[in-house]
């Protein structure tokens, strides 16, 4: 689930796919969808309440095939392979069509077949653009699918059951959880004499000076993008702040907290930790082939370092800041407006939604966190490597419903960083720049997307 990656071409298809979701999926989707009607929705017509009617269980109605669409095409796209496999062999009525396609082409084509009235009648998208294309009413409520299960916050990893529900409708139902680890090179930390992973800024910094001493002499390089942004949320966070206004009036992201966050970065190439320039993914690169000691990056990373060589370890990023906190992603099941014009079409992707989301420990195979409690307790998850960030879940932050701020923060706040961590602009004056331009461009949403 990395982004871009020049590491062969398994790994690139697998990066396109993670870096599409933030670039493309976060971004090109708000613009996109800017460019296909203003304010108007997108949805072939169904009705924005969406289709009732589901009662759990399996479905009952004639025979259908349904087209599922996602993005899955990494390194987590056979286990999916193998679920939908597995359903279609049951002897049930509903025969499931799956088409993978690049995230980054995903958040394009969905919105444009929605509408053109064609498309999927289900699929599975990021939590973080659950919002905007709810309020383009590409994807339709299914709250029946929740109330009928017995869903609830309770059975799901914290703080992301709320982020699907939009407009006080659910649109969403949470599959998994991905978030931000720090992975280190065991072999350099053996060297160092290195006896436990660093867990706040202090001991992070002794590592790190243990590392050179060892003759690593850049044992942690600061990319000046992706993963940038990712890092610096989790950051702001574990200094107590907010990068948006939950309600999407304004970016609050160059607060104390977001140059505190911002000036932990930059002084680590200033401390010679890092190379002071890293491009896109140069990090992950340089930790795979052992060039540096410790990098942060998502769990989507696991299987790639797992079919290498190093000998690694994973662990939840330091504590830099006052308090626990890393960025976290989600992938979540949802109905088309599309899927949603037919009851029985409606009714067989519920049920399909309702019976994957209860086999998700079997996600785990995909370096996944099942999203459901009861999940988590399966041998696939216990006995994974991202079992190590199991206790860190209740500190999973996730970005606010806010309906096109991937785009916003694509224009502003990721730029604002890479100038920062080149050396170019001063922390403060980057994000107070920044936040500006991103204040006004949510404004403008606001108004784009009837918020």
């Amino acid at each position: 689930m990395m982004r871009k990656s020049r590491l062969g071409q398994e790994t690139l298809q697998t990066s396109l796919s993670r870096r599409g979701f933030l670039v493309m999926g976060a971004g090109g989707t708000a613009a996109f969808l800017a460019g296909c009607g203003g304010g108007e929705g997108l949805g072939s017509g169904a009705s924005k309440e969406g289709v009732g009617g589901f009662t759990g269980g399996k479905y009952t109605g004639p025979a259908v095939t349904l087209d599922y669409w996602n993005g899955f095409t990494g390194g987590d796209g056979p286990t999916m392979d193998a679920l939908v496999k597995k359903y279609n062999s049951s002897p049930a009525k509903v025969t499931v069509k799956q088409t993978t396609i690049e995230w980054a082409d995903f958040y394009q084509k969905l919105p444009a077949a929605a509408q053109a009235g064609k498309g999927p009648h289900f699929g599975a998208m990021h939590l973080d653009q659950i919002a905007t294309n709810a309020a383009r009413q590409v994807i339709v409520p299914i709250d029946d699918v929740a109330s009928e299960l017995g869903l609830s916050a309770g059975d799901f990893a914290p703080a992301v059951w709320q982020p699907a529900v939009y407009g006080g409708s659910r649109y969403g139902i949470p599959f998994d959880v991905h978030c931000l680890a720090m992975y280190w090179n065991q072999e350099h930390f053996d060297k160092a004499g290195i006896s436990s992973p660093p867990t706040d800024a202090a001991s992070f910094d002794e590592a790190c000076q243990k590392l050179q001493q060892a003759g690593y002499k850049t044992p942690f390089w600061m990319p000046n993008q992706w993963p940038a942004h990712l890092m610096f949320l989790s950051l702001l966070w574990q200094h107590g702040g907010e990068p948006y206004a939950a309600d999407g009036s304004a970016a609050t992201f160059d607060d104390q907290a977001g140059v505190a966050a911002l000036t932990w970065m930059t002084d680590q190439i200033n401390k010679g930790y890092s190379p002071p320039n890293v491009d896109i993914d140069a990090q992950y690169l340089a930790f795979k082939n052992g060039e540096t000691s410790i990098t942060w990056d998502g769990i989507w990373q696991i299987n790639d370092l797992k079919a290498g060589e190093m000998d690694f370890g994973i662990a939840p990023i330091p504590t830099i800041g006052d308090q626990p906190a890393v960025w976290a992603n989600s992938h979540n099941f949802f109905v088309t407006a599309l899927g949603a014009e037919d009851q029985n079409a409606a009714n067989a992707s519920k049920a399909f939604i309702s019976w994957i989301s209860k086999q998700s420990a079997e996600w785990a195979g995909a370096a996944m966190i099942p999203a459901r409690n009861s999940a988590r307790k399966e041998p696939a998850y216990t006995k994974s490597p991202q079992y190590a960030l199991n206790d860190y879940l209740g500190n999973l932050h996730f970005l606010p419903a806010v309906p096109g701020l991937g785009d916003v923060q694509i224009q502003t706040l990721e730029p604002a960083l890479n100038e920062a961590i080149l050396g170019k602009t001063p922390p403060d004056e980057a994000l107070s720049t920044a936040a500006s331009n991103a204040t006004e461009l949510m404004k403008a949403n606001l108004e784009k997307y009837g918020a």
